[in-house]
């Protein structure tokens, strides 16, 4: 060290020292790792990605090369980084998941949407698509700037020459100093066409440019669910965001149960987590509506999602979803870019295609420069070669016999250095007349090209008309087939869906327990000491029904209506209950004749006491209003005698003139509301249906009061037709009280 800064000291204040070093590196990390560029869209990392498997000659047309050897050219010539993290970038490059265009064509393992990683670099292989050969067309040809690596070794470019417009077209998201950007990804067809709108009419609007990309377009497909205003607002301010949901439709399935399917689901959300978000909820209670998920995924998303009663609408069972887990998500729009002098910013949609247009007239003006050099000295030397031909034999003898051949050659023939050097190199096989013609037709061609690329150059309007053209190709190639059409579903805003009768209640096991006077309430737990309970003096107990809490328990009265009660709201407690009058209007002379939770796919057989009867869904009794539903319809002085269990094939009908049948069960109709069909014929008006059993016939009839079973074999003979009148009843079915 010098002897003048020997003992020097500079008093810098500490936040003039931090603030400097600071912005050394928030600029560092600004232009140099989290912004894309505008031009070509690309943050350095994917850049020199992209050119290091150009430099190793992997075009979409040659063979695969391992990945391993890609990221070891990357950070052994331009990235000085962690492998792992430039081995994440191309992965991502190559996943059809992420990115809406693929810049990477990869052979193996490279992950999943379920979020599974992808195999090591030197399992796996790749090659650049269509797409990254579009951004790199006229790299070759001048088209952009390069400069030194890191090492000083090698040349980069410091953007792509970009045919493709990879930055709407792919997005970008990354978090800098201070900043962020995230861009969602579009349809290239359509952004290219409103590029080409753009060239033809420079003043068109946003809203003008919105009409040919009308917005997003996610590698995942989905539904955007956003106001046509806001999105403008959005692309004209460049911030603003989208509300993505799921893709679903309902299935149908037997006995009216249906179910839901998803099969796209917004961009970046991982399935697995996904599925495991839903059934966290589920395990916590806290999507009362659904009863079960599964993934019967393949290649394609396949999420199924059954309902817990089939009572209720789709819709609301899908908006208690979407509002619970990411089945519905927002995607932000921050389109903070570098521009092309390099400096930080937001821009809206206009100006960011505008930037990328610009980019392309310069890359076409300096490609068309470099091209016309090339004709201009490739015409110099056909003209020297022209020149000598004519006299074939004087260049041999100056060759054989001159000393300086370079200087006799350009004094004879009036030569310039470079034709003079041209002839000289010439092999001995061009030396015959054919070959002459072939450079005559050269010239020609070239001379023509050479007119036409001047022309081009002294008009900027035909500059944009081949940009225009190129354009219109893009979209011809780029914006259709299975790559270019349209995954994403532009929808307006859903019209708001009413939830506030969901209930988010804590899955728990009751016992209900009703008295023979009607009280009613609910003991935690199925394991209940029945035995123990207490009543009120000169009541007892009547039934008792284990159930859920989140369950709908259903009160079917004497009068053919059905009540429903929550499970969670049934009364607690080691009391003796409430009335089953004060929780639904049930008249003073009504009585309550059946109790059960509703289930799904499950059916009643319903009758009243002239014998008249049908199947019931036990959802189409679920009521909300406490005046109930009214299901059996009666007559005169008729009453509900009976609601039991529909499961089976056969019915069996014991009446109070002690006559006994038994007919199939297919025999009786499906309603929701109704007076039935008759299910026994009487003789006299006192005469009416005492009970009613539905089992099976291969387990054979297991008849109230009896303690086995009777095989469906040694009960043929009351067996008949439903509204026969039966035989006398066998004595084991009068022992029914």
């Amino acid at each position: 060290m010098s002897e003048t800064f020997e003992g020097h000291v500079e008093d810098t204040k500490l936040a003039d020292a931090l603030s400097e070093r600071y912005l050394a590196y928030a600029l560092s990390t600004i232009m140099s790792r989290s912004l894309p560029d505008v031009r070509d869209g690309l943050k350095p990392v994917h850049r020199r990605l992209v050119y290091a498997m150009h430099q190793l000659k992997l075009d979409p047309s040659s063979g695969f090369k391992k990945c391993a050897r890609v990221v070891g050219d990357v950070i052994g010539k331009f990235h000085p980084h962690g492998d792992a993290s430039v081995y994440e970038a191309l992965v991502r490059l190559a996943q059809e998941f992420a990115a809406r265009y693929p810049l990477v064509e990869g052979q193996g393992n490279f992950g999943s949407i379920d979020g599974d990683n992808a195999a090591a670099m030197r399992y796996t292989e790749a090659r650049l698509t269509e797409v990254a050969k579009a951004l790199l067309d006229g790299i070759e040809d001048d088209a952009v700037d390069f400069r030194p690596t890191y090492d000083g070794e090698e040349q980069e470019p410091l953007v792509l020459p970009a045919a493709f417009p990879n930055l709407l077209a792919n997005g970008a998201a990354g978090i800098a100093v201070g900043m962020a950007t995230s861009i969602p990804p579009h349809n290239a067809g359509e952004v290219c066409a409103a590029a080409a709108l753009l060239v033809r009419k420079p003043d068109s609007t946003t809203a003008d440019l919105l009409a040919l990309m009308p917005g997003p377009d996610f590698p995942t497909g989905g539904i955007i669910v956003e106001d046509s205003d806001a999105i403008l607002k959005a692309y004209e301010t460049g911030r603003g965001g989208f509300r993505m949901r799921a893709r679903w439709a309902v299935e149908p399935g037997r006995f009216g149960t249906w179910q839901i399917v998803v099969t796209e689901i917004p961009y970046q959300v991982q399935k697995s987590r996904l599925i495991e978000q839903i059934a966290d909820l589920l395990e916590q209670k806290k999507l009362p509506l659904l009863g079960d998920i599964r993934d019967e995924s393949t290649d394609e998303i396949r999420l199924v999602l059954e309902p817990k009663t089939r009572g209720l609408e789709p819709e609301v069972l899908m908006e208690t979803l979407f509002r619970a887990t990411t089945l519905e998500s927002r995607f932000p729009l921050n389109m903070n870019v570098l521009s092309a002098d390099r400096a930080p910013g937001v821009m809206g949609l206009k100006e960011v295609l505008r930037a990328w247009l610009d980019h392309r007239h310069v890359v076409l003006e300096r490609r068309s420069r470099h091209r016309l050099e090339a004709v201009v000295r490739r015409l110099e030397i056909l003209d020297g070669f022209l020149a000598v031909y004519l006299n074939l034999d004087e260049v041999i003898r100056i060759i054989r016999e001159e000393d300086d051949a370079k200087a006799s050659l350009i004094a004879t023939f009036s030569l310039t250095d470079l034709q003079a050097e041209s002839v000289l190199n010439m092999r001995l096989r061009s030396l015959r007349r054919l070959e002459e013609m072939e450079i005559r037709k050269e010239h020609d061609a070239l001379s023509a090209e050479k007119a036409e690329l001047e022309t081009l150059l002294a008009d900027e309007k035909k500059r944009w008309s081949r940009i225009g053209r190129e354009l219109d190709g893009m979209v011809k190639k780029f914006g259709t087939g299975p790559l270019g059409t349209r995954r994403s579903t532009l929808a307006s805003a859903p019209e708001p869906v009413d939830i506030s009768v969901v209930e988010t209640v804590e899955r728990e096991p009751l016992t209900l327990i009703l008295s023979e006077k009607g009280w009613v309430r609910a003991i935690k737990g199925h394991a209940v000491d029945l035995e123990n309970q207490k009543f009120k003096e000169g009541d007892g107990l009547r039934l008792a029904i284990p159930c859920q809490s989140t369950d709908k328990v259903c009160f079917f009265g004497t009068d053919g209506r059905a009540f429903t009660v929550k499970g969670a709201d049934l009364p607690r407690g080691r009391g003796d209950g409430q009335p089953v009058r004060l929780l639904f209007d049930l008249s003073n002379d009504e009585e309550v004749i059946a109790v059960f939770p509703v289930q799904a796919g499950a059916r009643r057989l319903v009758a009243s006491s002239a014998g008249r009867g049908m199947l019931v869904d036990e959802e189409s009794m679920v009521a909300e209003k406490r005046s109930g539903r009214q299901v059996l319809n009666l007559k005169g002085d008729e009453s509900a005698q009976l609601c039991v269990p529909a499961e089976g094939d056969q019915v069996a009908v014991l009446g109070s003139n002690r006559r006994f049948l038994i007919f199939p069960l297919e025999q009786l109709p499906a309603m929701a509301r109704g007076l039935g069909v008759g299910l026994q014929k009487y003789g006299k008006a006192s005469e009416t249906l005492k009970h009613a059993v539905v089992f099976k016939a291969e387990d054979g009839l297991l008849w109230p009061g009896n303690v086995r079973s009777r095989p469906f074999a040694d009960i043929q003979m009351w067996v008949g037709k439903r509204a026969a009148m039966g035989k006398e009843a066998p004595s084991w079915a009068l022992k029914k009280a």
